[in-house]
């Protein structure tokens, strides 16, 4: 039975589509729907200087994730269960099996985003998600229609009407 999902979503223009296909797999199965995003630094920003001022660079980033969480969020049917989005500071695929855990999560969805520079190298995001964790893993492939199906009864995951 699947009761509780961990949806991770990232700041990319696939995140409504994972985000769509989390909401069709929680209704349903009529679960809770946990909504996560890791932040990072970006690798092209310097290092902060060393300083008696704090850098107020992660507070913009937590600011601006949990803004478009709310925003993805706010196109969850009524209805549905969603809990309160989570935000973390670290490597996303750390905090995703970190967050599963905490919350016992029943399945992690996941966005792909293909493989490019290093990501080829080091893996991305979500291959390392579904390679080392010990719970079920869902990997959304982009769709441009995906963001589109929000409604359970019409999405690509219903059931037959036979």
């Amino acid at each position: 039975m699947i009761s509780r999902i961990l949806v991770a979503l990232d700041g990319s223009e696939r995140a409504p589509g994972v985000f769509a296909a989390a909401v069709e797999l929680a209704a349903r199965f009529r679960a809770t729907l946990q909504p996560f995003r890791a932040v990072t630094v970006p690798p092209e920003f310097p290092a902060a200087a060393a300083g008696s001022r704090p850098d107020p660079l992660a507070a913009h980033l937590f600011e601006r994730a949990e803004e478009e969480l709310a925003k993805i969020v706010s196109s969850a049917p009524v209805g549905l269960h969603v809990a309160r989005p989570i935000v973390r500071y670290g490597q996303p695929w750390r905090l995703i099996l970190a967050v599963s855990d905490e919350i016992d999560a029943d399945l992690i969805v996941v966005g792909s985003h293909g493989y490019q520079g290093l990501d080829r190298i080091l893996g991305t995001t979500a291959a390392r998600v579904a390679n080392v964790s010990h719970r079920n893993v869902l990997v959304v492939h982009g769709r441009s229609d995906r963001a589109e199906h929000v409604d359970a009864a019409e999405g690509p995951y219903r059931q037959s009407q036979r």
